[in-house]
């Protein structure tokens, strides 16, 4: 399995803190998250309109030369600026599920993320069905 797939899952965990009751923008997870080694950022956001106002997308924002050069590896040259997380959406309170995008294979998996505490989410993703599956700890940095 791909260091890339635990960095693109971690980052789905990452979205987790800070859910709150009210408009569609709140009740998105926003903020910055950083995997376990540090090696990327991402901000989530809010990325549906309409009746999908609540989906929730993540951006990488800041990447080590090291994550620059292993999705380069896998095929995506430009990791800044990628979107690696789209249409998460919450399946109940605490918990979303989604699509990562893992620049180090090039690949799309479906990936959740579970709130720990305000700073803290656990991202899982796996290749195919239930296998392959890997899990990480994100950290609040924003």
């Amino acid at each position: 399995m791909s260091i890339g797939l635990l960095r693109a899952t971690g980052i789905v965990a990452a979205v987790m803190g800070g859910l709150t009751a009210g408009s569609a923008d709140a009740r998105v997870p926003a903020g910055t998250w950083a995997n376990p080694s540090n090696t990327v950022q991402v901000r989530f956001a809010p990325c549906g309109r309409g009746a999908d106002a609540e989906l929730m997308c993540g951006t990488v924002v800041w990447a080590s030369e090291q994550a620059k050069m292993d999705a380069a590896r896998g095929g995506s040259p430009r990791l800044i600026g990628t979107q690696l997380f789209s249409d998460f959406e919450e399946e109940e309170p605490g918990r979303w599920s989604g699509t990562v995008y893992v620049p180090d294979i090039g690949r799309e998996v479906q990936g959740t993320i579970t709130r720990i505490d305000a700073r803290t989410l656990v991202g899982e993703g796996c290749l195919l069905g239930s296998l392959g599956c890997r899990e990480q700890r994100w950290r609040r940095v924003k």
